[in-house]
C-alpha cells in the first residue's frame, strides 16, 4: 500500500470553472511555466507515484462557480490514475483545497469530522490563550485538516490531512511589522497545533492506527522565531513519549544540529537569485502503523538517486510544483 502527500503550487489556475484542464502556452501561477507545461508535469509525477491514495495539499478550489473534486477526477481521468477519485473535507476560502485523490477499489474512505470538549471540530473555532494575558483567544484554521476513516482490505486507519498556516508577515512594510505580524503567526500556528495534537491524542487514546500528513511550513530549526517558542509546531504534532508520531525525517532534523537532513521543497529566492531547500512535508505515524513496516521516501529531484538517474521525472518534478511528494509504502 502507497499512501502519498503532494503539495501542489497553485494546482487551481490550471482548471476552469467546469473544471476542465485549461492546458495551452498561457503562464501558469508558476514562474517562467505554462499552464500546459506544468498539466503534463504533474501528470507525469502523479502516475510514476502509482499511488493508493494522494492527500493534495493546494487541491483545486470549490466554491459556487468551482467544484475542486470534479476537477482532480478529470485530472485522474485525463492519466490513467488508479487514485481516481476525490474527497474532500470542509471547503476554505483560499482556493487553496485539501482533497484526497484515491483508489476506491483499494480504499473504502469517508470524511468523519470528529469533536471533543477540548478540541472542537477543524471546521469551528479552538479556544486558547495565545498571548499569556489572562485572555482566551478564538483561533481557527483557513485550511481545516481533512479527516478520514480509511477502510483497506483488512485494515481501518484515520489520515488527517493538514495544510498549516504560512508564516510568512503579508504586508508588513517595516522589520517592526515583520517581526509583530510573524510573531503572531507564529502564535497561531502554534495554536493550530496543539488542537491537532489534541485530535491526535484522541485517536491514540482509542487505539485507532494513524497516519497525520500533508505541508507543516515549519520544521525543526526553520526560523529564528523557534527559539522564541520553544518548540516547532511539527514537534507539538508529533509529541513526546509512549504517544509520539513518527516520521523518520522529522527525527534527522530534529536529533542534529548541523548538517545535512532531507528537505521537500524548493523555492526561488529572487532577491538573493537562489534556491531555498527546506523540509515541510510529513507524513507521521502511530506506532500500530509503524509496525506495517513503513518506508518513507522523498520524491526530491536532486537528493533521491532514483528520481535523479530519471530525467524526464526529474525535470517533472521541478516543473510540476516547488514542492515534492513523500510517499510512504506499508506492508498490509
Amino acid at each position: 500500500m502507497r499512501i502519498a502527500t503532494y503539495n501542489v503550487e497553485w494546482f487551481n489556475s490550471l482548471f476552469d470553472d467546469a473544471g476542465t484542464l485549461i492546458g495551452g502556452t498561457s503562464w501558469s501561477s508558476r514562474r517562467d511555466v505554462t499552464k500546459e507545461q506544468q498539466t503534463q508535469a504533474l501528470g507525469r509525477v502523479f502516475k510514476a507515484l502509482d499511488a493508493d491514495a494522494i492527500m493534495v495539499i493546494e487541491a483545486p478550489d470549490t466554491s459556487r462557480q468551482r467544484d475542486g473534486a470534479r476537477a482532480l477526477e478529470g485530472f485522474a481521468a485525463q492519466f490513467d490514475l488508479r487514485a481516481r477519485t476525490a474527497l474532500m473535507g470542509f471547503a476554505n476560502d483560499t482556493q487553496q483545497e485539501i482533497t484526497l485523490l484515491f483508489d476506491p477499489d483499494i480504499f473504502t474512505v469517508r470524511h468523519d469530522p470528529q469533536a471533543a470538549a477540548d478540541a472542537p471540530r477543524f471546521d469551528q473555532s479552538f479556544e486558547i490563550d495565545l498571548d499569556i494575558d489572562a485572555t482566551p483567544d478564538m483561533v481557527s484554521f483557513s485550511k481545516p485538516p481533512l479527516e478520514v476513516a480509511v477502510q483497506a482490505k483488512g485494515f481501518a486507519f484515520r489520515m488527517i490531512g493538514v495544510h498549516a498556516k504560512s508564516k510568512a508577515p503579508h504586508g508588513a512594510r517595516t522589520p517592526q511589522e515583520v517581526m509583530r505580524l510573524s510573531i503572531a503567526n507564529r502564535r497561531k500556528q502554534l495554536a493550530q497545533c496543539i488542537w491537532l495534537r489534541k485530535r491526535v491524542e484522541q485517536h491514540l487514546g482509542a487505539n485507532e492506527p494513524l497516519i497525520v500528513l500533508g505541508d507543516f511550513n515549519d520544521g525543526p530549526g526553520l526560523d529564528e522565531y523557534e527559539k522564541l517558542f520553544g518548540r516547532s509546531s511539527v514537534e507539538i504534532v508529533l509529541g513526546t513519549g509512549k504517544d509520539a508520531l513518527f516520521d523518520p525525517h522529522a527525527r534527522m532534523a530534529l536529533t542534529q544540529k548541523i548538517g545535512a537532513f532531507p528537505t521537500s521543497s524548493r523555492f526561488f529566492l529572487k532577491h538573493e537569485n537562489r534556491y531555498l531547500q527546506a523540509l515541510l512535508d510529513y507524513i507521521m505515524v502511530s506506532a500500530p502503523v509503524r509496525a506495517l513496516s513503513p518506508r518513507w521516501r522523498i520524491w526530491h529531484p536532486f537528493e533521491d538517486a532514483g528520481c535523479f538517474h530519471m530525467p524526464e521525472l526529474r525535470d517533472a518534478l521541478l516543473t510540476a510544483s516547488d514542492h515534492f511528494p513523500v510517499t510512504l509504502d506499508l506492508t498490509v
